[in-house]
């Protein structure tokens, strides 16, 4: 069973989507069956499909598609985690008829200014009710917010974290560090697993091998272990650098070395254990 734990859907005619404005190659709808192919040529058999924009309509929309399409097994949504009654507006996601396809939450934390956001005491509070309410909450950072990050796994423990794109390490440039230490103390928490997504862009987007990114995923496949790594192609913003399939071929060349069974949690396994998928990856549990 092999799951893509980390792409997007968008309809321009919906909704805008402000931060694809500079970027032409993502500036166009795209629609599960824009995916549908590339994922069948590697034997994907599932799906996590990711908010992009923080508005609250997006998230009943991608529970939709959920329901209606069995390529998407499950929804990582989003909602204002500092509102009073964020507990409540949990609830009535869930209650939805395509409810159960809710799988975690995300907020843009990368664009927040300030470095320390995920520490105030209102997003602590909502995050609790993540917590409450059996979700997963994929954190979507930039590299100075990572010691923000570390401080709130330890203050949530009963909130299963995930680190979406490795923590966006500076790849161009092939700086590695603080950006090492700062992941190696995250996964010292058992709570926060780990996706290998969204490395590509991170790279030079002309130029870039697995050379390029190999050191930045052998830290976190050490520092978390596979048990705790998931792969995402981070589709379609991966358009940027490369292709579904040049993706899919860089991940692979970054786990060769694993076992059979280490290969298999990271392709597959970790998102199904991570977001409470049931066994056949068919939808959560």
């Amino acid at each position: 069973m092999r799951i893509d734990a980390h792409h997007h859907v968008w309809d321009l005619a919906v909704r805008d989507q402000p931060w694809t404005a500079a970027l032409p190659a993502l500036r166009r709808t795209f629609t599960v069956d824009d995916l549908r192919p590339s994922a069948a040529r590697h034997g994907i058999d599932a799906t996590v499909v990711v908010q992009t924009v923080c508005v609250p309509e997006e998230t009943p929309e991608l529970l939709a598609l959920a329901a209606r399409d069995p390529l998407v097994a499950g929804v990582v949504g989003w909602v204002d985690l500092t509102a009073p009654d964020v507990g409540d507006r949990l609830d009535a996601l869930r209650g939805l008829p395509a409810g159960r396809a809710l799988v975690g939450v995300r907020h843009q934390v990368q664009e927040e200014p300030d470095p320390r956001w995920l520490c105030r005491p209102d997003v602590r509070r909502g995050l609790a009710a993540v917590a409450d309410a059996g979700l997963a909450y994929d954190l979507v950072v930039t590299p100075d917010q990572l010691p923000a990050v570390v401080d709130t796994v330890r203050a949530v423990p009963g909130l299963k974290f995930v680190l979406d794109h490795a923590g966006k390490p500076p790849i161009a440039s092939g700086v590695i560090a603080p950006w090492e230490s700062d992941v190696r103390k995250l996964a010292a928490s058992a709570n926060v697993a780990a996706k290998l997504s969204g490395l590509v862009t991170e790279a030079d987007h002309d130029t870039w091998e697995v050379a390029d990114l190999r050191p930045y995923a052998d830290v976190v496949l050490d520092a978390f272990g596979p048990g705790r790594v998931m792969f995402g192609s981070d589709w379609p913003v991966c358009l940027l650098a490369g292709g579904y399939d040049r993706v899919v071929a860089a991940a692979e060349a970054l786990a060769a070395e694993l076992s059979g069974p280490e290969r298999a949690a990271v392709f597959g396994g970790t998102a199904r254990r991570w977001y409470g998928l049931d066994d056949e990856g068919t939808g959560p549990r």
